[in-house]
């Protein structure tokens, strides 16, 4: 058996999304799960479209993800180059065979012609086929002009790895450009090529060139090249699973969701399971484990949807697993900037309070700054609460009043807290959600905090014993 080899060969015109991601993910996993290699190409023959900074960003996207290709423009390998815009003269040398053996065309027409012959075919409510206005007596092809390729209209059937057992009539087959006036190859003729140059033998791409495949399939055989193996994925559809995922609805660059404080290993494990599963109830994967379990026959035909709040669940366990010293490593820098002031063993208690409920880092900001500066006294905190704002303001004092007497006795050790705060549900007769509400709010002018006692201990006597005293007045 062939060394499986496979690919990912993306446009340099602008981020990289999850669909671009779970396509290099599938593709990775099976040349590791074969032993093989996995290609980084850039097929950057479209100039018009391509954008500064996209292949930097690209390479690093793929290497923050642990995607790590065998063979690229950056590192170089045995059918180097890796750029198609450095590859033009196998195009020429391939587009020669062609022209020699009569299987492709100089296209004479100006564009305005070919158009015409759009709005004619419109007009007759007929699909446009090129071949259906051929020249008869093309002149030879110098470079300034499409290189046309002369189709054969036929059926096929073939095997697609995902979609199954496939067939479509000839009517769909036409004489597609090869090379554009520009000298640049199209992605139709160029990636065929190149497939063929770097001896790809799996091909993993998206569901809409699943159209143009009648055409690749007459195109492999004109050249005589055997054509790999193809799986075709299809969309990853919008939250509400009706329609292709967007940017609006939240197909943003993968290097943001970096920034946002998802990790990578729940970012691979998200998007491995965008229309994949290994046939069991297992919903979260390690990167050996998906290398171990992945398997074409597994990708479903239908679309996948996506689903942030399921991304941010996987976060949040992978966050879970984190150790203190990783924790604080990936996290430090995420703290909001009053925490500079405050040693490292403060800011590890911090995060350690906060780790079972953080779903990303980006939240840290919001779910500390109280433990770093008072923050000023929001009134808003007591009167939307469901309970709080049933009391009386006088009520609301004596209890807090009643509290401060207590913490002022005590050694604010974790025990010693968590002790007083239950005798002060028999003191004041109130419930936990009364009572240790309105000492949170006082201490912390939070909506939300992690436990009060372990809140307490964190703050510390003074801290907390000013921030209630400064409450006070306000009820």
């Amino acid at each position: 058996m062939k060394t499986i080899r496979t690919r990912f060969a993306p446009s340099p015109t602008g981020y990289l999304h999850v669909g671009g991601i779970r396509t290099a993910l599938f593709a990775w996993l099976l040349a590791r799960q074969g032993q093989g290699q996995f290609v980084l190409r850039f097929e950057d023959t479209d100039k018009k479209r391509e954008v500064e900074g996209a292949r930097d960003h690209l390479i690093k996207s793929l290497k923050t993800l642990g995607l790590k290709y065998d063979e690229g423009p950056d590192i170089g390998g045995p059918f180097a180059p890796y750029t198609q815009s450095e590859r033009l003269e196998s195009y020429r040398l391939w587009a020669q065979k062609l022209i020699d053996a009569g299987r492709a065309y100089a296209d004479p027409y100006t564009p305005e012609e070919v158009q015409a012959f759009r709005d004619e075919a419109r007009a007759a409510k007929k699909p446009f086929l090129y071949r259906n206005h051929r020249p008869e007596n093309p002149p030879i092809w110098d470079g300034t002009m499409p290189l046309r390729f002369k189709s054969d209209p036929k059926a096929y059937d073939w095997h697609d790895e995902v979609m199954g057992d496939l067939h479509t009539g000839p009517e769909v087959i036409d004489d597609i450009i090869l090379i554009k006036s520009d000298g640049y190859p199209t992605y139709n003729f160029a990636h065929i090529v190149d497939d063929a140059e770097m001896e790809i033998t799996h091909i993993i791409r998206g569901q809409e060139f699943i159209a143009s495949m009648p055409n690749y399939l007459n195109l492999y055989e004109a050249l005589g090249i055997e054509r790999p193996a193809i799986a075709t994925v299809p969309h990853i559809m919008g939250p509400d699973g009706n329609k292709k995922l967007s940017k609006r609805d939240g197909a943003k660059d993968v290097l943001d969701y970096v920034r946002d404080g998802f990790l990578p290993e729940a970012l691979v494990s998200f998007i491995a399971t965008l229309g994949w599963n290994d046939g069991t109830t297992q919903e979260i994967f390690s990167a050996d484990e998906l290398i171990e379990k992945f398997s074409l026959d597994h990708v479903q035909r239908s679309g996948a949807r996506f689903d942030e709040q399921r991304l941010t669940w996987i976060n949040g366990h992978y966050i879970r697993q984190l150790s203190m010293d990783d924790l604080y490593v990936h996290a430090a820098k995420y703290l909001p900037g009053e925490a500079d002031t405050f040693d490292e063993n403060y800011r590890r208690a911090v995060l350690s309070l906060i780790q079972e409920r953080l779903k990303y880092f980006a939240e840290i900001p919001q779910l500390t700054r109280f433990f770093f500066t008072d923050l000023p006294v929001d009134p808003a905190l007591i009167s939307s609460h469901k309970q709080l704002k049933k009391l009386d303001p006088a009520e609301l004092k004596q209890i807090l009043k009643t509290a401060l007497a207590s913490l002022e006795e005590s050694d604010f050790t974790l025990d010693d807290l968590t002790e007083r705060l239950n005798n002060l549900l028999e003191t004041t007769g109130q419930k936990p959600a009364v009572l240790f509400s309105l000492i949170r709010i006082a201490t912390t002018q939070a909506p939300a905090s992690p436990g009060l006692a372990e809140t307490l201990a964190v703050l510390g006597k003074e801290t907390s014993l000013r921030r209630i005293d400064a409450m006070l007045p306000s009820l």
